[in-house]
């Protein structure tokens, strides 16, 4: 076992379509990924271990919101029972130092908790991932809005601060979401799924002439094979303004998006909401949408 290689990412890939294969789950954040690929903020990094000269695991680490360290690790499905799990934790905690360090768990998998508990890691956050099937979705939608607002696509080049400055404040108490720069959405504008069609953003007054932005929903499409057999639809990102709580935008934008992936077709769409946020998890449950997996985000405190 080894860890003085140089990081090859299409191997790093590969273990991590084999690891999701294996495990019927994706084994890092779409964040990691992106940061695996085109690099992070600055702090961050990547860790790699192999058995023999094959690539046996792979660990991304990043400074969170709160000065923590804040990382996700994978170990390939045909090298796993043979330490690599827990060289790979014992080169995160040491780079941790005095800070403390936060991993998610996804699929809540049992080999998370056998690595984790003995370091003294702790269930810290539980984000559940929820979906519903499409079919019954109106693809057009009758959907009443409040008076003065309409809907219409995101146009790139143009609604980027606005959006960011609805983001932040729709996800204000969010460690990752509400902390987007307009580097974070303009690497997921060049992503090959992305659709400004798809990305819903909801105006009060004209947005070329000093509109307010209220809320919006962002919606995915993840390829065969990503989330499914078949392609499945994602309530990417929808946020309402604080200012805008009570005006049932929230259900507006959810309906809309929906009919949006109706109308492409897809069968089943997914979001991810913190099991805490329960506003929002009744509202998802309001339109049909049931619990199907969890992630766990393990947190050690040095103390």
């Amino acid at each position: 076992m080894s860890t003085d290689y140089t990081l090859d990412v299409a191997a790093v890939l590969s273990l991590l379509r084999a690891a999701a294969a294996a495990d019927g789950v994706r084994p890092l954040s779409e964040e990691s990924e992106l940061r695996l690929q085109h690099g992070g903020r600055p702090g961050g990094g990547d860790l790699v271990v192999h058995d023999g000269d094959e690539l046996a695991g792979y660990a991304r680490h990043d400074i969170g919101t709160d000065g923590g360290m804040e990382a996700e690790l994978v170990v390939h499905p045909s090298f796993r029972r043979r330490g690599h799990g827990r060289a790979l934790l014992d080169l995160l905690v040491e780079l941790a130092g005095a800070r403390p360090l936060s991993l998610w768990a996804h699929g809540d998998l049992p080999g998370s908790a056998e690595l984790l508990a003995p370091r003294g890691f702790t269930r810290a956050r539980v984000l559940l991932q929820m979906r519903r099937d499409l079919a019954g979705v109106d693809p057009d939608p009758r959907t009443q809005l409040p008076d003065g607002v309409h809907v219409e696509p995101f146009r790139p080049g143009r609604d980027e601060p606005a959006w960011l400055r609805q983001n932040a404040r729709a996800f204000a108490a969010h460690p990752e979401q509400g902390s987007w720069t307009p580097d974070d959405l303009l690497l997921r504008e060049k992503e090959p799924w992305f659709n400004a069609d798809g990305f819903l953003l909801a105006w009060r007054g004209d947005p070329d002439a000093g509109g307010e932005l209220l809320g919006s929903h962002w919606t995915k499409v993840h390829p065969p094979g990503d989330a499914g057999d078949e392609a499945v639809g994602e309530v990417y990102v929808l946020g309402v303004d604080p200012d805008a709580q009570g005006l049932r935008l929230g259900r507006a934008l959810t309906d809309l998006g929906l009919a949006h992936l109706r109308g492409r077709g897809l069968g089943q769409v997914l979001l991810y909401v913190e099991e805490d946020n329960v506003p929002a998890v009744r509202l998802y449950e309001s339109r049909g949408f049931g619990r199907f997996s969890v992630d766990v985000s393990w947190r050690r405190d040095p103390s």
